[in-house]
């Protein structure tokens, strides 16, 4: 009884200590956390829009080059040459994907696309934030909707190729792109 009562105290301390180092070194790492994101989405802005920066010069190039529009719930970023981004996030197949659309002054071609987080299957669908798989969106439309095809089927304006072997991630992907265009720009349709 008196071993049981000593290991309960041991483990009730230990645990007090832990917690309270835990915590301790959240409330420490959390404004670099918070900075670090911060710098990673206004690198990712500046890359989607086309403006060269250095890990240097992030904020300055930033501050400089973009502004920033707050449009009923979203935000916008606006370059001097008339393209504009936002961030769109929703439900991948495995989990969710966030990333940053730019297009072009007419806001319906597509500057670029990058996937900041995904949770897709590695190797797979988790294809999806590739450069080489990316680059693909470059000049496609978005308007009467963009169109994943079966890899080698793209060919006009609004229509990419998915991930053979990963349909659900490139559906996915198609329906999240769709959603927040539709959302996000109010563009006639023709």
């Amino acid at each position: 009884m008196r071993s049981a009562l000593k290991v309960l105290i041991f483990v009730l301390i230990m645990g007090t200590v832990s917690g309270g180092l835990l915590v301790g070194i959240n409330v420490l790492t959390a404004p670099l956390i918070s900075k670090n994101e911060e710098l990673k989405l206004k690198a990712s802005l500046l890359d989607v829009l086309e403006i060269p920066y250095s890990k240097y010069n992030i904020i300055d190039v930033f501050a400089g080059q973009v502004r920033v529009l707050k449009k009923g719930e979203g935000t916008f970023y606006t370059a001097s040459d008339g393209s504009v981004a936002f961030e769109f996030k929703g439900p991948g197949l495995w989990g969710p994907i966030s990333g940053i659309i730019s297009f072009e002054k007419d806001l319906k071609t597509i500057r670029n696309l990058k996937i900041i987080h995904q949770e897709e299957t590695p190797g797979l669908g988790g294809r999806i934030a590739e450069h080489d798989y990316l680059k693909q969106f470059k000049a496609k439309e978005v308007f009467p909707k963009l169109i994943f095809l079966p890899e080698g089927k793209s060919g006009n304006k609004n229509e990419v190729d998915a991930i053979t072997g990963a349909t659900g991630s490139s559906k996915a992907l198609e329906k999240l792109i769709n959603e927040n265009v539709e959302r996000y720009i109010s563009v006639p349709r023709e």
